[in-house]
Formats: C-alpha cells, structure tokens, sequence
C-alpha cells in the first residue's frame, strides 16, 4: 500500500473535524482543551488500521461521546478507549468504552468520595472478605506475576464503605458474557485494567453514589448507546450528508471547510 492511499482515510478524517459545527461541538464539550482532543482523534485514528476500516463520521460520533464525558482517549492513559469491532454484518464499527480510569475520574466528580481504589491480587496475595461489613482484607506480599483476581474499594466522605472481590476466572467469564469487544480491544489488550474496571463498576453500581455521567453510562449498558447531550440536530444532519471525495479524502457539498490540520 502506497503512502498516498494509507493516508486517504485519517485525510477524510481531518477533513470531518474542520467542518465548523463539528468543531463547535468539541469547542462546547472541552473549551481550551478541543484542540488537544481532536489532535490525540487524529493521532488513534491515525495508528490504528482496524478503526481506518470504521466510517470515519461513526469514529467521531463515539469520540465525541468521550468529549462530552472530558476523558481522553490516549489508549496509554486509561481513561477511555474508541475501539472497532464487528457488527452482525461482518462490518466493522467503532465504540466508545470507558477505562476504570475514566470511571473513577467520574466518580470523584461527585465529590461524595473519601477514597475511591481498584487494584490485582497476585499470587502470595491473600483475601479475606468481612461478609457483615461487606469489606475486603488483602495480606501478604506478590510472589509472580500471575494474577488470581481483582478487587475495588470505596468509602465515602460520610464514612460508609463497601469492597468487593472477583477471581481471574470470574471477570473473564463476566467480559465474555457482556463485552461485544471481547476478543478485539480493550479485554483483549489491555485485560487487567477491564477487570478492575469491571469490578469497580459492579461495586459503585449497587453501592456507590452515581452521578449523572455515571447514570448515563449505566442506561448505555442497557440500550447499547450513550446519550451525546451536547450534539445538535443540524451538526448531526451535516454529519450525516458530507460526502468525501474518495479520491482526494476532501469533503464536497459541504460549506465553510477551513484548512486541514
């Protein structure tokens, strides 16, 4: 493949993001910081084959649900991650899924939380669950590096805690049952930080104090999507009718496009 043809796709891409209204909707979700997002968009986008395989507007949607929540997207960092897989078509799509970074970041946006954890049980490593309290108990020290489970952790600032505690086995068996990105993204590649994830959005799920954000996400496990509050309608419908030229990756039939990145 051609240089030329590897670069059509993140083109179409950098073309998408300079529509104004599109723009607009970064500038409204992230103020000072819309530049640096769309530029770490351009960037996954960019090193990433399989989402170039993704309609480019789709790849911005789930972005834009990551702006409206003020995570990044670094795949390095944690927080979020935009990752394609394939439909019951056999094509593939992109979907926005949050990091446990990410969601102990919103979380802590409450402001209700003391201290808020998730961490691996290593081998050495002991548990031991208070079953009144619904606390944990973790003694001894790691011995290897093979992982026997996961744990998550809260108190709250009015002293109320919680804990809980899944094995290896039991968050695997859980991603497989739940996450339609099991076996391509983040479960694949990234597994400890999904199972942490996972057993601390079990635990703030049934214990824990949820924000709105946190709420939003929880209905999006539920219908398969999350709201993008600050999209509006006209952004949407422009979206949706660019046209991109296949030859050159330019929008056409599509008014106001400033200059390329």
């Amino acid at each position: 493949m051609t240089n030329e043809i590897a670069r059509k796709p993140v083109n179409e891409m950098k073309n998408i993001l300079n529509i104004p209204s599109i723009r607009t909707l970064f500038d409204n979700a992230l103020s000072d910081n819309s530049g640096a997002f769309v530029s770490s968009l351009i960037d996954l986008y960019g090193g990433d084959s399989y989402l170039q395989e993704c309609d480019p507007k789709d790849v911005v949607m789930e972005a834009l649900k990551a702006a409206t929540l003020k995570l990044p997207i670094n795949k390095n960092l944690g927080f979020g991650y935009v990752v394609p897989f394939k439909n019951k078509q056999g094509k593939l799509v992109p979907n926005f899924i949050i990091g446990y970074k990410g969601l102990i970041q919103l979380a802590m946006r409450t402001g209700q939380y003391k201290s808020i954890n998730s961490g691996i049980i290593y081998e050495g490593m002991e548990v031991s669950e208070d079953v009144l309290r619904g606390t944990l108990s973790i003694t001894g020290k790691k011995t290897s590096n093979k992982v026997k489970g996961y744990f998550a952790y809260f108190e709250l600032i009015n002293g109320f805690e919680k804990s809980l505690y899944m094995t290896y086995d039991e968050a695997a068996d859980w991603g497989k049952k739940y996450s339609k990105s099991f076996n391509k993204g983040p479960w694949n590649t990234e597994f400890d930080s999904q199972a942490q994830k996972t057993c601390l959005r079990r635990l703030l799920s049934k214990y824990g104090v949820l924000s709105t954000e946190m709420q939003t996400l929880e209905k999006a496990e539920e219908d398969g999507s999350i709201a993008i509050e600050a999209i509006d309608n006209n952004a949407v419908e422009e979206l949706e009718t660019t046209i991109i030229d296949q030859e050159t990756g330019e929008v056409i039939e599509t008014e106001n496009i400033v200059a390329p990145f």
